[in-house]
């Protein structure tokens, strides 16, 4: 179900609603601090200094100052009225820090939880979707947006209860006071409100426009850092810096943009704020000249209105402030909206250890398609090479398998079992994949194996090492199996790298393997040996190896050519050569480059020798 845009912040505020309350509560308790003070100040200059009128106190207050000897007491022991005033700002003191302290843990609780919400969403989103997705305007908004959120629910939802509370009570309190003062009081309160509606539409969609801008910033930063050595490796910094200077300007021009338009606000609603001040002061002193208001209401009246504007002004940050947050939570809802993959469709756990087959099935991106009715089957526990030229679908059968992707018509079944029938979480667990490009953490080589089994132990981990030879290379590191890789292994070679992912794929003792041309940046001698220990530990494991080094293949049981979408070729070495295929021709084209390389080398040998 669909939903509604503003929802998330309904949600965070309800789930952490008792916080937020004790933090309304003390902000009422200041509140009332603030309002009392100038009325103390009223009622010493009225009722005591010039005792102009008699004394209006709360009854308890009354009682107590009445038994002491009433005003002419006060007025012989002002320091009491002088100590009031102190306890009340102690007191306001006290309730703020009480309402900040209330706010901040609520606010906090409640951001934490929506990162929560979004990466634990983010990380359930199907496979192809995150492919589409921008890795930096994910983060972006993970970040951005959430801290958008958390710095309204801190700073300003609280306020909107304060500005309505200050707004009700100074009316009441003026009015009660003289009333046509305090409408001239508040003449320019409905313009200042009006005013701050009209700019609460213009900086929302301004706001929209410079976070979808900080978003592509993101995105070209994040690709920027994660491709240096593509970078570095052909001198583009000059380009990329020229890329990431549009996208920063992008970004600063309509940052500006909300920035000028908020300083037309602020400094539109000061004057206003200013110009009712001045107003009221004036007047304040015209009706105390007629003798119509005393000094000290008219001390109250100008600190009340000052308090007055005060809330109706902040009412146009409250809203530029909510309209940034309605846009950050919806930019939210956006990623919270996208349907999860269904990880238990079917729900089968069957054994894995059957055969793999393929049949007629059919997949594309974009409406092309890549694999057109293609059909083979792979017994269990043996080992096939997959060939193809690039595009000819190698990488999207694995995927297929693994059930990243779903074949638009066709089925595969391991078993007999129909993999859409089969839980998907128990799928993958039972599928290693192998990618060319190994993907490591920083963190040391150990935790970079063991991320497939946690509860692997020190002699699985060894033995995982071992088999994919890089315990070779691992034990010259300093601090051996503790050693930083860095962020997606920088300190290692590519063939490093990728040795490091075949030992985490093998701790899992998976009933499939998958080599998606992982062993392309491993030397033939190295390869070779890693294959050798594969075979006396991988015990009934099918495996799949995905390679363009026909040296690699031609030690499969059997090897599928993929053209066109279809298994146009499938067989052992030997067949496949006498076939005058694809595989044949790419046989021989390594066999006369081999040649001519082994030439090239005896060859400088002999001059070496002249």
């Amino acid at each position: 179900m669909k939903k509604n845009k503003s929802s998330l912040l309904k949600r965070v505020v309800l789930r952490h609603g008792p916080m937020f309350a004790a933090a309304v509560i003390s902000m009422f308790a200041a509140v009332g601090m603030d309002f009392l003070t100038p009325m103390i100040f009223a009622q010493s200059i009225d009722s005591v200094l010039s005792q102009n009128k008699p004394l209006s106190l709360p009854y308890p207050v009354s009682i107590w100052v009445e038994r002491l000897g009433g005003r002419e007491f006060l007025a012989g022991n002002l320091w009491i009225i002088a100590l009031s005033i102190l306890l009340a700002y102690m007191l306001a003191g006290a309730c703020q820090y009480l309402r900040g302290r209330f706010i901040a843990r609520a606010s906090e609780a409640a951001s934490r939880e929506i990162r929560d919400e979004l990466y634990g969403h983010i990380i359930k989103l199907p496979f192809d979707r995150l492919e589409r997705s921008s890795a930096g305007d994910l983060i972006q908004r993970c970040t951005s947006d959430v801290e958008t959120i958390r710095r309204f629910l801190s700073n300003q939802i609280i306020e909107i209860f304060r500005a309505v509370f200050m707004l009700i009570v100074a009316l009441l309190v003026l009015a009660r006071i003289n009333a046509s003062l305090c409408l001239i009081s508040v003449a320019l309160a409905p313009f200042l409100c009006g005013f701050s509606f009209f700019f609460y539409g213009l900086v929302r969609r301004r706001f929209a426009k410079a976070d979808a801008a900080e978003g592509s910033m993101s995105s070209v930063l994040q690709e920027n850092l994660a491709a240096v050595r593509v970078v570095r490796a052909f001198g583009r910094q000059g380009y990329e810096m020229d890329k990431f200077e549009k996208a920063n300007g992008e970004l600063h021009a309509k940052s500006k943009s909300l920035s000028d338009l908020l300083a037309i606000y602020w400094a539109t609603g000061d004057a206003i704020s200013a110009l009712q001040t001045g107003i009221t002061l004036v007047m304040a002193v015209v009706y105390a000249a007629r003798g119509e208001l005393l000094a000290g209401e008219a001390t109250v009246f100008v600190s009340y209105v000052s308090m007055l504007m005060w809330p109706v002004r902040q009412l146009g940050r409250i809203l530029a402030d909510m309209g940034k947050a309605k846009v950050a939570a919806g930019r939210l809802e956006q990623i919270l909206e996208m349907p999860v993959e269904d990880m238990t469709s079917g729900g089968l756990k069957p054994p894995l250890d059957g055969d793999v087959v393929f049949d007629g099935v059919y997949f594309g991106y974009g409406g092309k398609d890549v694999l057109s009715g293609l059909s083979f089957t792979v017994p269990a526990g043996a080992t096939v090479g997959v060939l193809g030229a690039t595009g000819s679908g190698k990488s999207t059968i694995m995927r297929l398998l693994d059930r990243l992707y779903e074949p638009s018509s066709g089925r595969i079944t391991i078993g007999g079992t129909d993999i859409k029938l089969i839980d998907k979480a128990y799928l993958r667990s039972r599928v290693a994949f192998i990618a060319q490009e190994a993907y490591l953490y920083s963190r040391t080589a150990r935790d970079n194996i063991a991320f497939a089994r946690r509860d692997a132990s020190g002699e699985d981990i060894d033995r995982a090492a071992r088999v994919s030879r890089c315990d070779e290379f691992i034990s010259r590191f300093e601090s051996g199996m503790d050693t930083m890789v860095g962020e997606r292994g920088v300190t290692l070679s590519g063939g490093q790298a990728q040795r490091i992912a075949i030992a985490r794929a093998i701790l899992t003792d998976a009933s499939i393997l998958i080599f998606d041309d992982s062993l392309s940046a491993v030397d033939t001698r190295t390869d070779r040996a890693i294959r050798k220990e594969l075979d006396a530990v991988r015990g009934k494991a099918t495996t799949f190896i995905i390679s363009h080094r026909l040296s690699t293949l031609c030690e499969c049981d059997f090897t599928i050519v993929l053209e066109g979408g279809k298994a146009a070729e499938i067989g052992k070495h030997d067949e496949l050569i006498r076939s005058g295929g694809l595989y044949s021709r790419l046989y021989r084209i390594e066999r006369d480059l081999e040649d001519e390389m082994r030439q090239t080398d005896s060859g400088g040998s002999d001059d070496a020798k002249i």
